[in-house]
C-alpha cells in the first residue's frame, strides 16, 4: 500500500501543471484575424471560450478599422452580453431608441412623443413611373431646353411624420444583425444588394400633386441626357457609423415643412424607359 501511493504522489508530481483557462480580450480576436483565420472558427472560439471584451462605440470602430468582421463582432457583443456559448440569440427589437439594440434591416425614424423616444421603422414606397415634364419648352425649342423625368410614388403624404425640422434617422444594415440569426433582404432588390451606407443615398424633397409625390430623377435635351438626383436638389446630410452596419444620419439644415424621402436605386430614368426607385418617404410637418 505504501509503495502504491508513494507512486501515485511521484505520477502527480511528474504531470504538468494544468494550463490556466484563456480569456479572450479584443487584442486576442484582432491577432486572430490577422493570422487568417475565417469567422466560423474566430466565431467558434468566442463562443466557447471566457471573454473580458471592451465594446464602446470606439471600440468597435477600432476593430472594424483593424478588419475584424462584422460577423465576427456581432458575436464578440453576444458572447459579452451573455448570449454566446449556445444560448438564445439577442432579440429584435421595433421601436427601442437604443442603436446598439438589434432591429430588423431597414431605415428609422427616431421619434419623440409623449411616451418618450423610440425608432419608427420607414418602409420603402416603390415608383415603377416615370413621369416627364417640360415637354413643351423641349419640343418648341428643338431640344434646348431640358426635358425632366420624374419618379411618382402613390399618396399626397408619407406615413411616417415628424414635427422635428432637423430629425435624426438610423439606418441598421444587414451586417447589423449578423449574430441574431435574423434573415436579410431589406437591402436585397436590384442595386441595392450592394448597399452598405448612408452615402449611396440621396435626401430630396418630393413635390405634391393630386395623389401622389414627384422626385426629379433625371433630365434630357439636345447635349445627352442625365439619370440619377440632380446636385441642387439634393438636400444636406451626415452620417456615423454607430456600430458595424448601424449609421446615424443627421440632417444638416432645417426642413421646411412638406414631403422628404432617400432615394436610391433609381434605374431606367429615360423618355422611352422603365424607371424603377425605392424611396424612404417622411413628412415634416
Amino acid at each position: 500500500m505504501f509503495l502504491a501511493a508513494l507512486a501515485s504522489v511521484m505520477l502527480l508530481a511528474a504531470s504538468p501543471p494544468l494550463a490556466p483557462e484563456e480569456t479572450l480580450t479584443n487584442d486576442t480576436v484582432v491577432a486572430l484575424t490577422g493570422a487568417g483565420l475565417g469567422d466560423e472558427a474566430i466565431i467558434a472560439k468566442i463562443r466557447s471560450s471566457k471573454v473580458q471584451f471592451s465594446l464602446t462605440t470606439d471600440d468597435l470602430i477600432a476593430l472594424k478599422q483593424k478588419n475584424v468582421s462584422g460577423p465576427v463582432i456581432a458575436a464578440m457583443i453576444s458572447a459579452a452580453s451573455g448570449n454566446g456559448g449556445g444560448t438564445a440569440a439577442p432579440a429584435l427589437s421595433m421601436d427601442s431608441p437604443d442603436p446598439a439594440v438589434p432591429h430588423p434591416s431597414g431605415v428609422y425614424l427616431l421619434a419623440a412623443d409623449a411616451e418618450g423616444a423610440r425608432m419608427r421603422r420607414i418602409d420603402p414606397t416603390v415608383s415603377s413611373q416615370a413621369k416627364t415634364g417640360g415637354i413643351f419648352g423641349y419640343a418648341l425649342t428643338g431640344g434646348l431646353a431640358s426635358m425632366s423625368v420624374k419618379a411618382s410614388i402613390a399618396n399626397e403624404t408619407a406615413r411616417v411624420q415628424t414635427g422635428e425640422k432637423q430629425p435624426k434617422f438610423y439606418f441598421f444594415f444587414d451586417e447589423s444583425n449578423a449574430a441574431t440569426g435574423a434573415p436579410s433582404g431589406t437591402w436585397l432588390a436590384g442595386t441595392a444588394a450592394t448597399v452598405t451606407s448612408p452615402n449611396e443615398f440621396s435626401l430630396v424633397r418630393l413635390v405634391r400633386k393630386k395623389g401622389t409625390r414627384e422626385a426629379r430623377v433625371g433630365s434630357m435635351n439636345i447635349a445627352g441626357s442625365k439619370v440619377g438626383v440632380m446636385d441642387k436638389d439634393r438636400i444636406g446630410f451626415d452620417y456615423r457609423m454607430v456600430r458595424p452596419g448601424v449609421f446615424e444620419v443627421v440632417i444638416l439644415q432645417p426642413l421646411a415643412p412638406g414631403e422628404y424621402g432617400f432615394l436610391y436605386s433609381v434605374g431606367g430614368a429615360n423618355a422611352g424607359g422603365a424607371l424603377t426607385a425605392r424611396i424612404f418617404d417622411f413628412t415634416v410637418k
